[in-house]
């Protein structure tokens, strides 16, 4: 090394962090004193609240010198970049000697440049063993944070407790904010808490847990969502625990659950097998079995969202079948098909086009709403694909008991109910699909695709979302035979 300014030979330096995950603040002091030729046995590395040599040269605030400065000719410190990478991630841990040891080697890499390359050496063993666990804590973090919402005056609030091992927190603000970037919320830790109001993000100090709010209305529904999904053909309990520690569980609303998800395992997967034989079921033979039957329906996940089965509307015999999506949710408040906005803009279009809804039958793909929850407003979800043909069984028994010569399809969702797969709806409309029991399918958007757009691209798809109506009421005209 060259000249070192303000340094005393065998000194010894002590370096008050002024934050423990204050990575920069460590970098540029190791970077100093580097430069400045001091070992590591010289060096006591301090975060707040801790203690360090009582004989050495004490650095009393980040904002004070009391660190040797390097001469104005001292070269560059070597960093390996693995060294870079892994230290950010070892630095947020919350062993006490984890400076001490990225300083050393630090310190070591200026003699061999390669010294992160022997997985064998016992620093780099432990530097990645801290980087590990640190980046374990902040994946438990992103899956086992749950808010919950505060009542209160004016927005509503959402609030989570979560206990880091390490110094996580602030590292990990960046991720709920995108995450949940248009609600305001807090996350509390015995760490330090994190505070999002849609715009800004705040820091405060270690909270305790009688600080988090205890639950809310909306986490029934949550716990009868997970249930739903619990999949005991694929239950291994050993590595559930790995993967959801119980030190978490009494975060997680779904927690209480398990014990008996996992005593009635056996059960239900006995009953998915039931469930995977249901093409082997005798159909229901009238359209009020259908509705007593999808009213029990437990095949996939939906029908646990807390909804009820909503029903076609029509008779036997109708000449037209009209197959939506799903229900949403004021179909899902009324027990009825197109009731809400989409169906109400539906309804002009069938006037316009001269087709009575009345003297069709009217119905969905999928039998329950499909959502999720923007504060109290529930929004709607598309279905799966798997969903749609769960429920495509029951859409095949409507199908059989009505005998609709024409069947009309609104949507992608519609078409693979009825198909088995998916089209292209631009491909597809304007030309009739002949489907198994002689009846002719005709495809079309959703009128909910319509609500969606404005100007130019309304007006365009309007024009051809009439055209397709239009066309369905020529050809209906031409099945019965008249003029």
């Amino acid at each position: 090394m060259t000249a070192i300014k303000n340094a005393s030979p065998g000194a010894h330096y002590v370096v008050h962090l002024p934050e423990p995950d204050d990575f920069a603040f460590w970098r540029e002091r190791a970077r100093q004193l580097i430069q400045c030729d001091v070992p590591p046995d010289r060096v006591n590395w301090v975060e707040p609240g801790g203690t360090g040599d009582l004989f050495a040269q004490a650095e009393p605030s980040p904002e004070e010198s009391g660190l040797p400065r390097p001469a104005n000719d001292v070269g560059p410190v070597r960093v390996a970049k693995r060294f870079m990478s892994l230290a950010r991630g070892a630095a947020l841990h919350s062993d006490t000697e984890r400076f001490s040891l990225l300083y050393r080697m630090l310190w070591r890499l200026q003699s061999n440049p390669r010294a992160m390359e022997d997985k064998a050496d016992p620093d780099v063993r432990r530097i990645e063993d801290l980087d590990k666990s640190v980046r374990r804590d902040s994946h438990k973090m992103h899956a086992f944070v749950r808010f919950r919402l505060v009542e209160g005056d004016g927005d509503e609030h959402y609030v989570a407790w979560f206990e880091p091992d390490h110094h996580i927190v602030r590292a990990n603000a960046g991720f709920f904010m995108r995450r949940f970037a248009n609600m305001n919320w807090t996350i509390l830790t015995p760490r330090g808490c994190l505070h999002w109001d849609g715009t800004t993000m705040r820091e405060s100090g270690p909270a305790q847990r009688s600080d988090a709010p205890q639950g809310d209305p909306i986490e029934e529904l949550w716990k009868s969502y997970y249930s739903s999904i619990f999949n005991p053909a694929r239950l291994k309990v050993g590595a559930m625990l790995a993967e959801m520690p119980k030190k978490y569980w009494k975060n997680m609303p779904e927690a209480e659950l398990i014990p008996d998800l996992i005593a009635g395992a056996q059960a239900r997967e006995a009953g998915m097998v039931a469930a995977g034989e249901r093409e082997e079921r005798k159909r229901p033979e009238s359209l009020a079995a259908i509705a007593e039957d999808i009213s029990a329906c437990r095949d996939c996940p939906i029908a646990e969202c807390g909804t009820r089965a909503v029903m076609g509307e029509g008779t036997p015999g109708a000449p037209l079948m009209i197959v939506g999506e799903q229900p949403g949710d004021q179909e899902d408040q009324q027990g009825r098909p197109f009731v809400g906005p989409a169906g109400q803009l539906f309804d002009e279009y069938l006037v316009q086009a001269g087709i009575d809804r009345s003297a069709a039958y009217v119905t969905n793909a999928v039998k329950h709403f499909k959502f999720s929850w923007r504060g109290k407003r529930r929004l709607h979800q598309s279905p799966a694909a798997k969903e749609v043909d769960t429920c495509r069984w029951w859409l095949e028994s409507e199908r059989a008991i009505v005998k609709p010569r024409v069947v009309l399809a609104l949507g992608a969702s519609a078409a693979r109910g009825l198909l088995g797969k998916t089209v292209s709806i631009a491909r597809a409309r304007g030309e009739a699909i002949a489907l198994d029991d002689g009846s002719e399918l005709w495809v079309t958007a959703h009128p909910s695709y319509l609500l969606r757009l404005d100007g130019a691209a309304r007006e365009e798809q309007a024009a051809l979302f009439a055209r397709d109506l239009a066309t369905v009421k020529a050809r209906l005209r031409e099945l019965e035979g008249a003029p």
